[in-house]
């Protein structure tokens, strides 16, 4: 009898090794998207990023690795940047995509492992992780940071804001701030030139969960 040919559901990881967070909670990334917003989705961009916009933070080509459904880059991009959105949920991009076609907004959004970044073959002048660092392990940890640097351009600039371990009502995979700081070593081409709190918000917490918000140099 043949064997039956795979299709999408029977590998819900798309061919890669599941992550910590998603062997933890039994459901793929883009599981979370199959049934309404996601936890981390609020449907529209987080607050510090808007901040970060308006403060002029952002230059050259911009990747937003982990987009979701994109509202972080839909937001940067609709002030002129020329921005990426990588994600690994399918489910999220299409959300994504439909947001920018209905909004008129020029922005490329695309299936990318965060893992392997260097599968993009470009440089980015400014990098942003929001919500997606602290989901990794330790060992995940390293490739991710190795993943980035593949990416980010020498002098340019990683903005993460990720769940941190200071203060009540953190969020899940809380980090700390001397994580950041090891994590992000000079030995692997990287200045960690701020760590200020911050809230990430979510779809549980109202007014958003303490956050680091860690703006991180390539050298």
């Amino acid at each position: 009898m043949p064997e039956r040919s795979k299709s999408p559901a029977d590998d819900p990881f798309g061919g890669r090794k599941p992550t910590s967070h998603e062997r933890m909670t039994g459901l793929s990334w883009d599981a979370s998207y199959h049934d309404g917003p996601a936890p981390w989705d609020i449907e529209r961009p987080q607050p510090a990023i808007v901040r970060l916009a308006s403060e002029g933070a952002f230059a050259g080509a911009v990747l937003d690795a982990g987009c979701g459904t994109g509202e972080n880059a839909l937001h940067l991009a609709a002030l002129g940047l020329p921005v990426l959105g990588v994600d690994v949920a399918e489910t999220a991009l299409t959300i994504a995509r439909e947001k920018a076609g209905d909004r008129g907004v020029q922005v490329e959004f695309a299936a990318a492992d965060a893992l392997r970044l260097d599968r993009l073959g470009r440089g980015f002048g400014t990098v942003l992780d929001c919500g997606l660092f602290h989901t990794f392990d330790g060992d995940e940890r390293s490739r991710y940071v190795r993943s980035l640097a593949s990416v980010t351009e020498r002098g340019g600039t990683l903005y993460v804001l990720c769940f941190s371990d200071q203060g009540p009502g953190t969020g899940p995979h809380p980090v700390g701030r001397e994580e950041l700081g090891a994590a992000f070593a000079p030995g692997g081409g990287w200045s960690v030139v701020a760590v200020e709190p911050d809230r990430v918000r979510t779809r549980y917490h109202d007014d958003g969960a303490p956050a680091w918000l860690a703006t991180i140099r390539r050298i």
